[in-house]
């Protein structure tokens, strides 16, 4: 049996601790990182959201009955989303993306795509 000195082992785990906190630092967002809405209660959360150009955003159905996504300016429109289901979309262009939910228009929020 080799024996290594308490402080060799020591060093090794800081080391291998290190090496595994910079793998993950250095990996790329997954779709796990990127925004969400959640639709729940009624009501789109968070209702205001500001994102950069190209950032995909899911929106997923929290409640127990359907809803829709739609853009006022028609630019994107989800299917009904049952409970559980989600939709994406990625936004390319600059500005304010001003939606609603299609069956229930009273659920209203906003995505500000930045440069």
């Amino acid at each position: 049996m080799i024996r290594f000195p308490s402080r060799v082992l020591v060093v090794s785990a800081v080391t291998f601790g290190l090496a595994a906190i910079l793998i993950m630092v250095a990996m790329p967002l997954n779709a796990a990182d990127q925004p969400m809405v959640k639709i729940e209660n009624f009501a789109f959360t968070p209702a205001v959201l500001t994102i950069k150009q190209g950032t995909t955003v899911t929106f997923e159905n929290d409640d127990d009955i359907p809803h829709l996504v739609v853009a006022n300016d028609v630019s994107f429109r989800s299917k009904a989303l049952d409970t559980g289901d989600t939709y994406a979309f990625t936004f390319t262009k600059v500005g304010d993306y001003a939606y609603f939910c299609g069956l229930h228009p009273h659920m209203q929020g906003r995505i500000t795509v930045a440069p």
